[in-house]
């Protein structure tokens, strides 16, 4: 049996894009989690019984849906798919302007919210577009020429027509906001919550993980059918969501959208479970816990879904959706993995020399992590609760915890750098074209 590890890493060495590509990204992504939470702070008086509008809630949201899955996601993808599609990036200059466009385009987007600033907004809006549509291009290039794991690259393939469906309501969305909207506002935020965070982001977290969870696990890679069938049940269950967007048969057909996104997360979860028993190495730690709590959220946000479709007498319904959606299961899930990523990637990107490489643990710190675990999950409970008693103050507190969870979240990142720099001379190479 050869492991995903074994697929993965056999050349990976020849594919790796310069540390600087992906770790921008990565420390982005870790920047944004905290400003994330600080935001959620300022915004928790409201935060409780958040429905709609500009304000402090909204920008902690796409804090956490641009600034940290998002941007993790792009530096994972162009990181890992051309060493599973054995197809190069051409050149890290555009990884690099993508960053450059994208990392204030999100802060920029942030503030505008946050502010109520319609202007910084709309400008954020056009450089993330711009950035978006660039990474789009490099995506759609090197899935093209994919020459393995078809489950994962039909997973991008969704994802990424998913993308120019978020990046067209989302334009819609922040120039509605300038009084030039270009869709209906009720269809274009229906259409954007469920093409963002079911589509774009979740496709690549869902495709993602046949690479990473068996690689990880130490297991055979997974059954590419099963992993195919499951991509082409969630893009059904997407398409019946775009049209109860449009009016046509509203509830029954998001009723049915439901189900049919079950089934594709049902297959997915088996696939997961078979390969975390399959593997040889089962201790996979508090990463792997926050892994399955974030599965565990992606059913619960399902079932939250469906409470609000059916109009369940459960106040605060759609903002539980929304924490199960994006707190529970995605950035849960983005945490648990970029432990385990960023000490793997520091270790192969250490320099070689007389003495071993050092080790993926002996790069990581615990401490840190240890913190942020049970930081994240009391911060999710509370934010639960706080929906739930109506309760400012929980809420308040619950940021609080978050935000000292994403410092510590932050400092472990930092221990990472620093121990990996001490290993040797690590090279930061300017842009520029790799074979």
């Amino acid at each position: 049996m050869r492991t995903a590890a074994g697929v993965f890493l056999g050349g990976a060495a020849s594919r790796l894009l310069p540390a600087s590509i992906p770790f921008r990204f990565f420390g982005a992504a870790v920047a944004f989690h905290l400003l994330a939470w600080l935001a959620l702070l300022a915004g928790a008086d409201r935060f409780p019984r958040y429905s709609a509008g500009l304000g402090w809630p909204l920008a902690a949201l796409h804090l956490v849906t641009l600034g940290v899955l998002v941007m993790t996601g792009i530096g994972a993808s162009l990181q890992l798919l051309p060493v599973a599609t054995r197809q190069p990036v051409p050149s890290t200059r555009w990884p690099a302007t993508i960053w450059w466009l994208y990392t204030p385009g999100v802060a920029a987007i942030a503030l505008g919210m946050g502010r109520g600033m319609p202007v910084l907004l709309g400008a954020g809006a056009v450089a993330v577009g711009l950035a978006l549509l660039a990474y789009a291009v490099l995506l759609a290039n090197n899935l093209r020429g994919a020459r393995g794991m078809p489950g994962v690259v039909a997973h991008g393939w969704a994802a990424l027509g998913c993308l120019l469906v978020v990046l067209a309501t989302a334009a819609s969305l922040a120039f509605a906001y300038l009084g030039a909207p270009l869709l209906d506002r009720a269809a274009a935020l229906a259409l954007h919550v469920a093409f963002a965070a079911y589509g774009f982001m979740g496709l690549l977290a869902l495709g993602m993980s046949y690479i990473l969870v068996p690689m990880f696990a130490l297991s055979a890679a997974p059954g590419e059918r099963q992993s195919i069938a499951s991509c082409a049940f969630v893009v059904t269950a997407l398409a019946l969501a775009a049209l109860a967007a449009f009016g046509v048969a509203p509830q029954p057909l998001r009723v049915v959208a439901i189900a049919i996104g079950g089934v594709a997360v049902a297959l997915h979860l088996r696939l997961m479970r078979h390969a975390l028993r399959t593997g040889m190495r089962r201790e996979l730690g508090r990463s792997f816990t926050l892994v399955r709590i974030g599965w565990a959220a992606l059913v619960a946000s399902l079932l939250a879904a469906l409470a609000v479709v059916l109009d369940a007498p459960l106040a605060g319904a759609s903002t539980l959706f929304g924490l199960a959606l994006v707190g529970g299961w995605l950035l849960s899930f983005v945490l648990g993995i970029l432990q385990r990523i960023l000490p793997f990637l520091a270790s192969m990107h250490a320099p070689r020399g007389a003495k071993r490489s050092p080790t993926p643990s002996s790069l990581s710190a615990d401490r840190p992590l240890a913190l942020h675990f049970f930081c994240h999950l009391a911060a999710l409970a509370g934010l639960a609760l706080a929906v739930i008693v109506d309760s400012p103050p929980i809420a308040t507190a619950a940021a609080g915890v978050g935000a000292l969870g994403a410092a510590a979240f932050g400092g472990f990142f930092l221990i990472l750098l620093h121990r990996m720099r001490g290993s040797g001379p690590l090279p930061w190479p300017r842009a520029k074209p790799i074979a």
